[in-house]
């Protein structure tokens, strides 16, 4: 496998770095989330910016308890950045509950730059990190605000109903979460049962299969925040969707290669692979 790009650094002559926004919650264990969204976004040479949605208590083991913030917070942190700084891509991860999802999505509906939407619903243990009650916001809202939506297998059927046991599940999948209105959704096939960690970004006339081989690791915490963060990264550098995601699928699969155990659990991806593997 091809070392993934980093974006461009500016000249040192004061101009800014790529700019990605994360709107997520915080994994006080490191690996997840927050955490895991601005190592990624550094280790592809990004400046990463964040909102946080939720506070955490979580560690190899699970999720032992979370408190959403207000929304008032959330839109604050929001206007903040946005208002002053910049964005040039945003990525959301964990919102917990309804209200937040609609706040985020309208905070959202008055960016120009593309959206990376991770429909975060449980956690790597099965923890539960939205309300029940919060997808239809997800639905209605937020999916229509998406450049790319990255359901895993389990969001996908809670949020269309469809169960991807195969290739061609995940097309039915991906076209009904391509329903819900984001231009493209990736439909992440890493739970499927097979040699190759297979992927399908669509947006409903295009069809990209993205392979990797499967690594034998079992410390994979934070794989799907990692990948929607990357994504968001290399969008905000200039990338097409497609072009993107295959960067992004390179640089998840290189830190899940080099996962390390923590605590007595599923350890995390190693953020810092890519520049400890140039050395």
């Amino acid at each position: 496998m091809a070392l993934p790009p980093r974006v461009p650094r500016p000249a040192h002559d004061g101009s800014a770095p790529v700019r990605v926004l994360t709107v997520a919650g915080s994994d006080s264990g490191g690996g997840a989330g927050i955490q895991a969204d601005l190592k990624t976004m550094l280790a592809l040479g990004a400046h990463g910016m964040s909102v946080i949605t939720a506070v955490t208590a979580q560690n190899s083991l699970g999720v032992q308890g979370a408190w959403e913030l207000p929304a008032e917070a959330v839109r604050a942190q929001f206007r903040s950045v946005a208002d002053d700084i910049g964005v040039q891509a945003v990525k959301t991860g964990m919102l917990a509950t309804a209200e937040l999802v609609e706040t985020v999505a309208a905070l959202l509906a008055d960016l120009t730059a593309p959206v990376v939407v991770d429909p975060v619903g449980v956690s790597k243990h099965g923890d539960p990190l939205l309300a029940t009650e919060a997808l239809d916001a997800v639905r209605t809202k937020l999916l229509p605000t998406a450049t790319v939506a990255t359901p895993n297998l389990d969001e996908v059927a809670q949020l269309t109903g469809v169960r991807v046991a195969s290739e061609e599940d995940q097309r039915r999948a991906a076209g009904a979460v391509l329903g819900h209105g984001p231009r493209w959704a990736l439909i992440k096939g890493g739970h499927l049962p097979g040699g190759d960690a297979v992927d399908l970004l669509t947006d409903g006339t295009e069809e990209h299969w993205l392979r990797a081989p499967r690594q034998d690791n079992r410390h994979t915490h934070g794989t799907g925040c990692t990948l929607a963060a990357a994504i968001a990264t290399y969008l905000a550098g200039g990338y097409e969707v497609p072009e993107a995601v295959t960067a992004a699928k390179d640089y998840v699969t290189g830190a899940i290669a080099a996962g390390f155990p923590l605590g007595t659990g599923i350890g995390p991806v190693d953020h810092g692979w890519l520049r400890e593997g140039t050395g």
